[in-house]
């Protein structure tokens, strides 16, 4: 589709679009019917845009029947490439057809799978882009909501929108403006358009990721967590596991709070989806020492991580011993070690090494285990027995 090349002299000069009802003026240049009649009568301009003469009101246009019938044929031979998708797309530049094409657009989308495929080779990600950081930069929120909307339900890679917006990362900061909206719908599509753009990101737009950024994406999940959809939380939560995996983002957030946002969404009892969001940030965070400070100055950090192993998931099991594991290797102090008895951290890593789960998982309790038997075996825990079994 993106082999298709528009005839020139097919593109009105004033909407840039396809001509329907080709018109040609006595300046000799031809326009679309609508586009120049809006130049003359509601512009109140009496100059030909292109060449700059004199053009009186009530100069006649005239209809140029052998140019429309070649656009017609053309588009006929071409329609099933995807010359209508790109009409169409186009449309979203024209104020007036604004929210009647997204929604044409959506509809679309809505369709199929094949649907949704032929309108990201129409290039719908690089206008979809554009269109919201314009609204961005002149603060117009017609339309936003659509646009964001679909820009999620076809799942755009950001690689298809190449040039000036991606590379300098305009959406991300059109997607923070859009946090500070009132309209809770269009900051729900944020959140969902923001978890596309950071997966498909390069790792450049990644490492820029400003400490403020994570500090709109926290507070916006303090706000969610408790009054949107498990959706929302988990789109923000995709976002800050993928902002994460880069060491200066990781500082950014331990400072501004995520490590405690995290638990209180994990207190909630969600589901297991954001059950597993939320153990691999934490994972990612408890990797440095003010991470893991912060975890352990919480009351319920290593409470909340214990009793998620062997009760959601594989996946959630294999994190949340992981955390375990930074947080006894590195701060195990007494008194860490102490808390990890009292809220049943070392029984439930004995009952992990008796459990029908993988070995790998296994060897990892076991290893936090051994590493502080001298301490460990002579507490008071029930699961004593296997616990000297097993680190002996």
């Amino acid at each position: 589709m993106e082999n298709i090349e528009v005839p020139e002299y097919f593109i009105c000069p004033i909407s840039l679009q396809i001509m329907k009802d080709p018109v040609t003026a006595v300046s000799g240049i031809t326009y679309d019917r609508e586009s120049i009649e809006n130049w003359l009568f509601k512009s109140h301009n009496t100059i030909c845009p292109v060449t700059k003469q004199g053009l009186s009101r009530q100069s006649d246009l005239t209809p140029n029947h052998t140019l429309r019938r070649l656009i017609q044929a053309w588009c006929s031979l071409n329609a099933a490439q995807g010359v209508e998708l790109i009409k169409l797309i186009r449309d979203l530049y024209l104020p007036d057809l604004r929210i009647k094409t997204l929604r044409e657009l959506e509809a679309l989308a809505l369709e199929s799978e094949r649907s949704r495929v032929c309108l990201v080779e129409a290039g719908l990600a690089k206008s979809l882009v554009s269109f919201i950081v314009s609204c961005y930069k002149t603060g117009e929120t017609n339309g936003l909501e659509e646009a964001l909307r679909l820009l999620y339900t076809v799942r755009v890679p950001l690689s298809q929108s190449k040039g000036p917006v991606a590379e300098t990362g305009d959406i991300v900061d059109s997607l923070m403006w859009v946090f500070g909206c009132d309209n809770k719908a269009v900051k729900s599509h944020a959140a969902f358009a923001l978890e596309v753009v950071v997966q498909k990101a390069n790792p450049g737009m990644l490492e820029r990721l400003k400490p403020e950024f994570f500090r709109r994406i926290l507070h916006h999940l303090r706000e969610a967590a408790g009054n949107s959809s498990q959706l929302e939380t988990n789109s923000l939560l995709h976002v800050l596991l993928e902002g994460c995996t880069r060491g200066r983002n990781r500082a950014a957030m331990v400072e501004s709070g995520a490590i405690f946002d995290l638990i209180e969404v994990e207190l909630r009892g969600p589901e297991k989806k954001t059950t597993e969001l939320v153990l691999g940030i934490l994972y990612h965070l408890c990797s440095s020492a003010d991470g893991r400070a912060q975890l352990l100055s919480h009351a319920a950090g290593v409470a909340v991580v214990t009793r998620r192993i062997l009760k959601v998931s594989p996946t959630a099991d294999d994190r949340a011993v992981l955390i375990i594991g930074l947080i006894s290797k590195y701060s195990g102090t007494s008194g860490v070690l102490q808390e990890m008895l009292r809220v049943g951290t070392v029984a439930k890593l004995c009952t992990v090494m008796q459990a029908n789960c993988a070995s790998h998982l296994k060897e990892r309790a076991r290893e936090i285990l051994r590493a502080h038997s001298d301490v460990l075996k002579d507490s008071p825990c029930i699961e004593v027995a296997t616990l000297t079994r097993y680190t002996r």
